[in-house]
């Protein structure tokens, strides 16, 4: 099945749609010396006790947490969820190399570094490859890492190969016509089930309005990127391990693995695939919730 134009948000019969979850959330820009980067930001009631930072995978953006959004913010946290650079709403750059893992992972300490420190930080799928270089790079900044859906290394398997099918077209071809293909493929697969409206829209809007160099860039780290896991271990950042017996992206048995060797704690969600924050959001909140206030006691 061709998956890259919606990577993220293949949908099963038994998944909510809830991308377009109304949610109390606010589109803010956060201004950093290394750019200007779209977020949604949810405030709890009264002062903040903590902030989290929420960052998404490949072909995502901050919608990706929009059942979360308010189940965290009436925690008493306040809840920042990030495009990365070249990401939906976030401008990126037509060089490739922008979108490298430690490049992207600057960018999301650039974001932290004006939101107060430190900040609880999430990194689904995609997203998870960056934060852990954002923490690696200075753990100072942060109070915890969340690695949702993702993986110790390089993406492997099927999602791997339509990465590499999908490179050769982003610098020739338009982004709309890219997902439309991609669409095509997936309406051959008797199991694809297609969103509807408004998410069908929403889902192609975000993808032709992101950047080719970017999907091109965030591809090939994603497909190079090498095990980090010690080096994250030595920083002593407190780490969560959290993902679905379902995935279908990192095998879950590398994730349970990943989980042991950072000595982290390990949640597996059920009733999930690969994004476990909109296809069981009361379980993902409420184990974020339960961590967060863990390592800040």
């Amino acid at each position: 099945m061709f998956t890259f134009a919606v990577q993220d948000e293949v949908m099963t019969e038994s998944a909510d749609l809830r991308q377009l979850t109304p949610n109390s959330a606010v589109r803010r820009d956060i201004v950093t010396g290394r750019g200007t980067f779209a977020t949604l930001v949810a405030e709890p009631e009264g002062s903040a006790r903590a902030t989290a930072l929420l960052v998404p995978g490949y072909t995502g953006s901050k919608e990706d947490f929009a059942p979360i959004y308010d189940p965290l913010a009436a925690a008493g946290l306040r809840v920042v969820g990030l495009d990365q650079r070249g990401q939906y709403q976030s401008a990126g750059g037509d060089d490739p190399a922008l979108y490298s893992v430690e490049s992207l992972g600057a960018d999301i300490a650039a974001v932290a570094d004006t939101l107060g420190t430190p900040v609880h930080l999430l990194g689904h799928s995609f997203g998870g490859l960056t934060t852990r270089a954002a923490v690696i790079g200075k753990p100072s900044a942060f109070a915890s890492l969340t690695l949702h859906a993702t993986g110790p290394s390089k993406l492997d398997g099927q999602r791997r190969t339509v990465v590499e099918l999908a490179a050769p077209m982003l610098p020739h071809r338009p982004l709309s016509e890219i997902y439309d293909l991609g669409q095509q493929l997936n309406a051959q697969d008797p199991s694809f089930v297609a969103p509807q409206e408004p998410l069908k829209s929403f889902f192609r809007d975000r993808f032709v309005t992101g950047s080719a160099a970017s999907l091109l860039g965030m591809g090939e780290s994603m497909l190079t990127e090498p095990d980090r896991v010690a080096e994250l271990k030595a920083t002593g950042v407190p780490v969560l391990v959290m993902y679905s017996l379902q995935d279908n992206a990192w095998a879950p048995d590398l994730q349970a693995d990943m989980a042991v060797r950072l000595g982290a704690r390990e949640v597996v969600v059920p009733g999930a695939m690969h994004s476990p924050a909109v296809e069981n959001p009361a379980v993902t909140a409420a184990t974020l919730i339960g961590f967060w206030d863990d390592v800040t006691d």
